[in-house]
């Protein structure tokens, strides 16, 4: 399990890829290209729940929500 530096930069790169409106995130070596925003939204809510854990606290609630894209 990563430490809680690296999940809060992790994070923080997330948050800042969303803002930006860009869908691919490249930690180290790795790269991850989310599909939608409702996945990187998922990603960010389990990082803020790992965070929220190593930190002792507990998330009250966390809302995810999706969408086919169908309008």
């Amino acid at each position: 399990m990563a430490d809680l530096a690296v999940l809060k930069a992790r994070l923080a790169k997330l948050e800042e890829l969303r803002e930006d409106g860009v869908d691919t995130a490249k930690f180290g070596d790795d790269e991850v290209r989310y599909k939608s925003d409702a996945q990187l939204v998922a990603a960010m809510a389990d990082l803020k729940g790992r965070i929220a854990a190593l930190e002792g606290r507990q998330i009250r609630k966390v809302r995810v929500t999706s969408s086919k894209g169908l309008s």
